[in-house]
């Protein structure tokens, strides 16, 4: 277990700002930031020809203006999508942001990352070992950095890599086998939905040493118990809901 202090917020962006802006892009990114938020979380996912994207789903229609499965998608396609029409006309031709766009454009704002790999397939080796070397050659203070999946075998091999960084094992319900988990990639936390943590899990969780950040809660009133229970940040889409947690 990763023991030193890393998260110095209570409030991270989800998807950057996925209510203030369209999801994982750029601009989301900045909204973030812009209300007040000092860490973000983003998810990097793998398309065709070893390309890294940010981007959350396993197809392309909820938020671009492409289609067919995200995996498969060519780079050179990816690079010409609207990602931000569909949230509104404001954003018509927002894109899908590469990890080294997205890396510069986080670290040029001064914010520390969340960085989710989004990654359901078994063969971990296509991702992570590449996303590991950008991180490695783009990425400077790694107490601003937390990188984080629901796919175990992901961190394995992140943990394998690279032990130095801090890992975070990502659930919905967290399970009976969830110390073995974390214990197994020196996990630094252990984030959840928030709504489905119950008080004397999220106690163990603290007791145990590790971290714990809630996910998605978009209204302050819905984690009042959460904050007593132990919770250390909540990863919401609207950073402006919880702004009385980033007062100083």
């Amino acid at each position: 277990m990763t023991t030193n202090t890393v998260l110095d917020t209570k409030v991270m962006g989800h998807r950057g700002a996925a209510l203030l802006a369209p999801e994982n892009t750029l601009s989301s990114i900045r909204a973030a930031a812009k209300a007040g938020a000092t860490w973000v979380e983003i998810d990097v996912y793998l398309i065709a020809e070893g390309g890294l994207v940010i981007f959350h789903d396993d197809t392309l229609e909820r938020c671009t203006d492409g289609a067919g499965e995200t995996r498969l998608a060519l780079p050179a396609e990816v690079a010409k999508l609207d990602a931000g029409g569909y949230f509104s006309a404001e954003f018509a031709g927002e894109k899908v942001p590469t990890l080294l766009e997205a890396l510069e454009c986080i670290q040029s704002l001064g914010l520390g990352l969340n960085l989710e790999i989004k990654h359901d397939g078994a063969d971990v080796e296509n991702i992570v070992p590449a996303v590991m070397a950008a991180l490695r050659e783009h990425w400077q203070d790694n107490d601003k950095l937390i990188i984080s999946s629901f796919n175990h075998s992901a961190l394995l091999l992140c943990y394998e890599i690279a032990d130095g960084r801090h890992l975070a094992q990502l659930y919905e319900a967290i399970p009976e086998n969830w110390q073995t988990e974390l214990a197994n990639i020196g996990a630094y936390s252990l984030n959840c939905d928030y709504s489905l943590l119950t008080k004397e899990q999220a106690q163990a969780v603290k007791a145990a040493g590790y971290k714990l950040l809630c996910y998605t809660a978009n209204d302050a009133d819905s984690v009042t118990d959460h904050w007593d229970w132990g919770m250390d940040a909540v990863i919401t889409d609207d950073p402006n809901k919880f702004a009385a947690m980033m007062v100083g």
